[in-house]
């Protein structure tokens, strides 16, 4: 197999993308070469047969390659490289796997067409648009984790594992079972408003707990954040601390017994299964689990009493059924998440 990736990032100090050097890894295991073609490049360890090729942002070894000036002037020169890339490589590659970006599709899917190439487009999305539905018609697969996806009803459509590393995330043994974790970006889409609101609740119940808000807002949305912080900063057992690597954030599960996401419905949040691998208990309000946690952890992610209820639950467990209920999420996630199971069902997207 020799395999294109289309990505935005290949970088293990970012916070959000951080986990897919992992999968590219896992992919590379079963292949001849692996091209990334990635419109930011950082920090990174691959194997020798993945080379890596960025469309003009990089931080990598010192080399910024992002034009001055006018984003404009930047766009197109991101496209022309782009288009440079899947041509000059064109020999190199058989299959592509364009990661959530469709506008890869876009661009470049009637060339693959023409070409013979096999595309897989990756979109897990609850929103979508006019090039959604272009991207599909060009790809020959369309995967997604939620069954809420935009693309889940296309005809094309193959649901797929999240792809978990379950060797990276896993139970340590030693979390304080008082410990809370809200792990992702500030931005209301992850509702972190409501589980403040949860937790101001409890504090005034006197309820003992320690929870750690980790995270920053996505760029130019910084105004939220601040504001959450100068809201919620006082409420008793409360810290906010910033955005954390992939690989710091399995030492981060592992601190903490209860681990909250209050992501809506619609994409499978790829935190909730890395907490659940990690063996921490879970408190959500994400379909996509709704079989797998106890009702009384499934909750409203748009009611704050119904949040602070839910963690109220977590906390008042006892050792053995906290125990018994670890293990329980841990092996959900093994026998239906895993990287490993992912990247043979994406192999065989592949050929």
């Amino acid at each position: 197999m020799r395999l294109l990736i289309a990505t935005q990032a290949v970088d293990l100090d970012d916070p959000v993308l951080g986990f897919f050097h992992s999968w590219i890894r896992e992919l590379a295991k079963s292949a001849k070469s692996v091209h990334v073609i990635c419109l930011k490049e950082g920090r990174h360890s691959l194997p020798a047969n993945v080379f890596v090729h960025t469309l003009g942002k990089s931080s990598f070894q010192g080399l910024p390659l992002e034009s001055k000036g006018s984003p404009w002037k930047a766009r197109i020169q991101y496209i022309w490289r782009f288009y440079k890339y899947i041509w000059i490589l064109r020999n190199e590659y058989d299959s592509v796997f364009v990661h959530m970006n469709q506008e890869y599709v876009v661009l470049g899917g009637k060339f693959w067409w023409l070409w013979g190439k096999r595309v897989v487009l990756w979109r897990n999305h609850k929103m979508g648009s006019i090039f959604t539905h272009i991207a599909a018609v060009l790809s020959h697969k369309v995967c997604f984790t939620s069954p809420s996806a935009y693309v889940a009803h296309f005809k094309n459509a193959v649901q797929m594992p999240i792809g978990i590393d379950m060797d990276l995330f896993k139970p340590k043994g030693n979390a304080d079972p008082n410990s809370i974790l809200f792990l992702g970006r500030l931005d209301a889409v992850k509702k972190p408003e409501m589980l403040l609101q949860a937790l101001d609740i409890l504090a005034k119940q006197k309820i003992t707990f320690k929870a750690d808000i980790i995270g920053d807002p996505t760029a130019g949305r910084e105004g939220f954040a601040q504001e959450l912080k100068k809201r919620f900063s006082s409420v008793a057992g409360v810290t906010f601390k910033s955005a954390i690597r992939n690989d710091e954030a399995a030492a981060a599960y592992a601190r903490h017994t209860i681990y909250v996401n209050l992501t809506p419905s619609g994409s499978f949040d790829k935190t909730i299964g890395e907490a659940m691998a990690s063996g921490c208990i879970t408190v959500v309000g994400n379909d996509a689990v709704r079989c797998e946690v106890p009702s009384e952890l499934f909750v409203d992610v748009n009611s704050a009493d119904s949040v602070a209820r839910g963690i109220k639950f977590a906390l008042g467990m006892d050792a053995v059924g906290r125990e018994a209920l670890s293990i329980k999420l841990r092996s959900y996630i093994r026998e239906n998440h895993s990287l490993a199971l992912l990247a043979s069902r994406l192999k065989t997207l592949f050929t």
